[in-house]
């Protein structure tokens, strides 16, 4: 039937184009009002009603099941933002701003969701980031510029040139440098207003926890299934929320970890590691060079979201990204009450 074919001839041409589901939504109803238009008795004998096919009632009812539908899925969309965890918020407004901080964050002022209140969070947050890699990179620039007041990151790597092809905290000047020691130069360079406190180590069970304690929330951009599981580890122990990432190729996740708000660990979602060679790093198979930005921009808005509590956090959500066909999805996870990490805490 061409009036069907219609609707999903201006899906595929939306999927195409780019556009927002807002504009598909108009052009389906303008379609839909068209289809009702040549099948009105006064334009029976309309030889585009023979085209398209159908009948007046067929179409009358097929426009009052969409709605239903759309209304359905609005619902749920309403009652899953009223039932979803206000995002955390745990850290109080502190510190005050030199007249320099408050033209330098004035675009974060006068939004809405984080004002001076949020700002002053953020003055007041100290993070923790783990690898000053490609994600590392992107998430360590942009909580700098954000102005969160203390920035820890650890990464035990120097500076190669073939890092630079997709580190962008780094330059070609730095080749031989400690990464955390030249991310600190940038992160200074960025903004003055900033602690930062680099580790050159190798993040190791032993210091793990003690570590992870002194912050409010960790970021980890790592690339090895060992230290992730650690990480994960150190923050379920000592309750501090984990984002995390991962990027290969072209394809990149994100999810925000918080067992002690009753969310998933990491390990609730990826319970057993992936066998050697099964998940090739980015040294072994390649990755495009702006997608740890994208992914790392990502944890950066996450981090900044969850500090000041503005909208809605990736929670209980898993976000999959492909670059490569630009396309994303977010599915829900979910607690497991037998993980061997988080099972029994509340």
């Amino acid at each position: 039937m061409i009036g069907l074919l219609g609707f999903i001839g201006l899906w595929a041409l939306a999927r195409w184009r780019g556009w927002g589901e807002r504009w598909l939504l108009l052009l389906a109803a303008g379609w839909w009002a068209i289809l009702m238009v040549v099948h009105l008795p006064s334009q029976v004998e309309n030889p585009m009603a023979r085209v398209v096919g159908g009948d007046l009632p067929g179409w009358t009812v097929f426009g009052l099941l969409a709605a239903v539908v759309l209304g359905y899925r609005e619902l749920l969309r309403a009652l899953r933002r009223r039932k979803a965890p206000e995002p955390a918020a745990p850290l109080a407004p502190s510190g005050t701003f030199r007249e320099a901080e408050l033209d330098r964050y004035a675009r974060h002022i006068i939004l809405r969701e984080i004002g001076g209140p949020g700002q002053k969070r953020l003055k007041g947050a100290k993070v923790l980031v783990v690898g000053a890699g490609g994600l590392g990179s992107p998430v360590l620039l942009y909580l700098a510029a954000a102005g969160v007041g203390t920035i820890g990151v650890i990464d035990h790597d120097v500076v190669e040139g073939s890092n630079l092809q997709r580190q962008v905290i780094h330059t070609d000047g730095r080749i031989g440098m400690p990464k955390v020691f030249s991310a600190e130069v940038a992160m200074r360079a960025l903004n003055p207003f900033i602690e930062v406190r680099p580790y050159h180590r190798k993040l190791t069970e032993e210091i793990a926890v003690d570590l992870v304690r002194d912050y409010d929330l960790v970021l980890d951009g790592t690339d090895d299934f060992d230290t992730r599981y650690l990480v994960n580890r150190a923050c379920v122990a000592a309750g501090v929320p984990l984002i995390s990432g991962a990027i290969t190729q072209w394809e990149g996740q994100i999810s925000l970890f918080d067992p002690a708000k009753g969310g998933p660990c990491y390990a609730c979602v990826f319970p057993v590691r992936p066998a050697p060679g099964l998940v090739p790093t980015c040294a072994e198979a390649g990755v495009a060079a702006p997608l740890p930005g994208v992914i790392g921009s990502m944890m950066a808005m996450e981090a900044v979201k969850w500090v000041t509590g503005a909208g809605e956090t990736l929670a209980g959500r898993l976000m999959i990204h492909d670059a490569l066909y630009m396309e994303t999805r977010v599915i829900g996870v979910k607690k497991r009450a037998d993980c061997e990490v988080c099972g029994g805490r509340h």
